[in-house]
């Protein structure tokens, strides 16, 4: 199943703009940084999805910089709902994926 549109562009609401950076310290620049990664992975976020499908994806900035970050598709675009740096939890869950499916 494709998730994400053929041609990765964004569109930001104006309220989630700012916000992971200032809650978070995340610009909206290194949000978008981890679409174009190779090590991308994106899961639903069943947890949240009530009215529109969301979901969650884990990849690393050009810096280094491993990001969880929540978002939805509307009209072929990627719009980030929040993104931040990734727990404990799930840096080691993303390393061990990237690492499985390199077997």
């Amino acid at each position: 199943m494709r998730v994400l549109p053929k041609t990765v562009s964004f569109e930001w609401d104006k309220g989630n703009l700012d916000k992971s950076y200032e809650k978070h310290g995340t610009t909206p620049k290194e949000a978008e940084e981890i679409f174009v990664s190779e090590e991308l992975y994106v899961l639903p976020d069943v947890k949240h999805s009530h009215k529109e499908k969301r979901f969650i994806a884990l990849g690393k900035t050009q810096e280094g910089k491993q990001l969880f970050v929540v978002f939805v598709i509307r009209k072929e675009k990627i719009r980030i709902v929040s993104a931040r740096k990734m727990h404990k939890k799930e840096a080691q869950k993303y390393e061990k994926v990237k690492k499985d499916s390199k077997v």
